[in-house]
């Protein structure tokens, strides 16, 4: 039996185990562990290398996400009341200005200045630039809103007293004058050559429209261009050219009256760029994976652009229209020149002069007298309700997305689909021909007369079709 002879160690100090552990830490240790690849187990290896040297200076500090916080709002605020102050200073004691256009003209560049200062007395060089750009975007944005505002806001107002009676909506101005009250005369005759006119307008834009832009999306060549040119120069076109054009040549060339088709006629010849250039937009968005699906499935081009390409634009096509209305609804040029003005009410757009909203609150602002004037702003407001209703109808019967399907189309489809299931089921019933008859009631020698029911209807593989 053998002995291990034993030497006595000494025992290391504490100041030597730490040199030990450091010396330790700063080697790299591998080690072997098992792993599988493709179903086989080998040993792979494992190297771990020391951490780092530790981190020097002072812990980091978790940064704020929040977009607005209260120091920033006090400061805002701050900003906001000694730019306001300075710019008064300035319009009443050293500089000659006046108005609300120049003093915000100064204020806003002393508010942007002050708001970095205060940022800057607790934030970096960064965050000041950030805060500044931030407060920029956002003044921007509460100024465009405002703008927008008092657009609308400000036609309510001032035809609020207009607005409220009845006569306003039922009756026109011919039996009422510049000095008649509001209780006498109305915009009737406005809102009818208006509703008329835009009706006109649509149904020769639309359609004349969206053909335009369906030929520039699914056809290339030198006319493609040269018709992409005209409609970009179109868009340019003064009014004013447009009701010159139509009054040339439908009035005194074919011989029309000045009407209201006449202005509708106008008004779709500056409808007519915005729609074809929207629409040819929007139909350059329908991925092709779309149309080469349903050319492989054997689809013509056409079906393909009514069936496929024109229901997954839908949406964008709604508002291309919205946006080509929008452009004829104001046009006061055009009507003036190709319909002329009248007091009275013209419900036939083939016949007489005829009017707009738009014609007649121009005549009505250029009174002296306040009572025209108020009517002027309520056919102005009209004219803006009168637009919101159009988008909502329009966002209303088109704003379904690709493939979404309304109610009406889904039980058209639900029919659609039984009749076909029902044609389905009898033209495979007549393939199969007839049916073997029951010969359970026979006796045993004429059963075998028949055939077995597998050998009635030979293989059509044998040559001989059932």
């Amino acid at each position: 039996m053998s002995t291990v002879e034993q030497t006595p160690m000494e025992q290391p100090t504490a100041q030597q185990g730490q040199a030990r552990h450091s010396a330790a830490q700063q080697q790299e240790t591998t080690r072997e562990i098992p792993a599988y690849q493709g179903g086989a187990a080998f040993i792979g290896q494992v190297t771990t290398r020391p951490p780092g040297p530790p981190r020097v200076g002072p812990p980091e500090v978790r940064r704020d996400t929040r977009t607005i916080r209260r120091t920033d709002i006090v400061a805002a605020f701050g900003a906001l009341v000694a730019a306001a102050a300075l710019t008064g200073v300035l319009f009443d004691q050293i500089a000659p200005f006046s108005g609300v256009v120049g003093f915000i003209a100064i204020a806003y560049p002393l508010f942007l200045a002050i708001y970095a200062l205060l940022v800057s007395l607790e934030e970096s060089a960064l965050t000041v630039r950030d805060k500044v750009v931030s407060a920029v975007v956002h003044s921007t944005a509460v100024i465009a809103v405002g703008a927008l505002g008092a657009i609308i806001f400000y036609p309510i107002w001032m035809g609020w007293d207009a607005l409220w009676k009845s006569n306003f909506y039922t009756e026109d101005m011919a039996d009422a004058g510049t000095l008649d009250p509001l209780e006498l005369g109305g915009i009737l005759h406005a809102i009818v050559g208006t509703l008329e006119q835009i009706s006109i307008a649509l149904v020769i834009t639309v359609p004349l429209g969206l053909a335009t832009a369906v030929f520039l999306n699914e056809t290339r060549g030198v006319f493609t261009r040269l018709v992409r040119t005209v409609v970009e120069a179109m868009t340019a076109l003064p009014s004013i050219v447009a009701g010159l054009f139509v009054y040339a040549s439908l009035i005194l060339l074919l011989g029309f009256q000045r009407s209201g088709f006449a202005a509708g006629t106008a008004i779709s010849i500056m409808m007519l760029p915005i729609m074809i250039r929207a629409a040819d937009v929007v139909l350059r968005l329908v991925p092709s994976s779309l149309r080469e699906a349903s050319l492989a499935l054997g689809t013509g081009q056409l079906r393909t652009v009514w069936h496929v390409v024109l229901p997954t634009a839908r949406s964008g096509l709604t508002t291309s229209v919205l946006l080509a209305t929008a452009r004829g609804v104001g046009e006061t040029s055009p009507v003036l020149i190709a319909a002329g003005f009248t007091p009275y009410l013209n419900a036939n757009p083939f016949v007489d002069a005829q009017v707009s909203l738009p014609l007649a609150t121009y005549q009505m602002v250029g009174s002296s007298e306040e009572t025209m004037q108020t009517r002027a702003f309520g056919a102005a407001t009209v004219l803006i309700v009168l637009v919101l209703v159009l988008f909502v109808l329009a966002r209303v019967l088109g704003g379904r997305g690709a493939g979404a399907l309304s109610n009406g189309q889904l039980r058209r489809r639900a029919r659609a689909s039984a009749r076909d299931r029902e044609r389905y089921i009898a033209t495979a019933a007549a393939r199969s021909g007839p049916q073997p008859a029951d010969r359970s009631d026979l006796p045993p020698a004429a059963r075998s007369d028949f055939p077995p029911a597998d050998q009635q209807h030979p293989n059509p593989e044998q040559g001989v079709l059932p």
